[in-house]
Formats: structure tokens, sequence, C-alpha cells
């Protein structure tokens, strides 16, 4: 792996989705979603709703970049977790 950049935020970020993907695997197994329409336009599970909000932070990380001067991601990050948490409750 010397090839690539592993540094500890990629390390921590990689991993954290591997994380959340297992726990919602897990989820699934032991509690099979339905799907569901909330403030979406279309009926979703939660698996749905975790893509669409893992797609939506990139967003939100790219537009925060492009949009703010500001250097620090923590922000972007704050508020890509809020954006998480509504989807997968209100989705």
């Amino acid at each position: 792996m010397e090839w690539m950049a592993w540094t500890l935020p990629t390390i921590v970020f990689f991993s954290g989705i591997g994380v959340l993907l297992l726990l919602m695997t897990i989820w699934q197994v032991v509690s099979p979603s339905v799907e569901r329409k909330g403030f979406l336009p279309i009926p979703t599970t939660r698996g749905d709703r975790l893509f669409i909000g893992l797609l939506s932070a990139a967003y939100i990380h790219l537009a925060w970049l492009a949009l703010t001067e500001a250097v620090s991601l923590w922000w972007a990050f704050a508020l890509s977790v809020v954006w998480l948490l509504v989807l997968l409750r209100w989705g």
C-alpha cells in the first residue's frame, strides 16, 4: 500500500464508511426495512437513504470547497452529518 497516500484522515474516513455499511447490513438482517415515503420524492428504504446521504455529503464538501474561503472542512463535515441524520430519519 506504499503507492497510496494513506493519511490518518483518509483511513478514518474510509473506515467510518465501512463500519457504517457493516452496521446498516446487520440492522437490515435483524430488522428488514420497508419502503416508505418521507420528504424525498420517491419511496426509499434505509439503504437508499444512506446512499443518497453519502452522495449528498460528497456534494456538500465540494460545494464548501468551491463557495467558501474556509480552509477547514470541519464545518462541511458537521453539515453533512446533520443532513445524513435528517435524511435517515425523515427522508
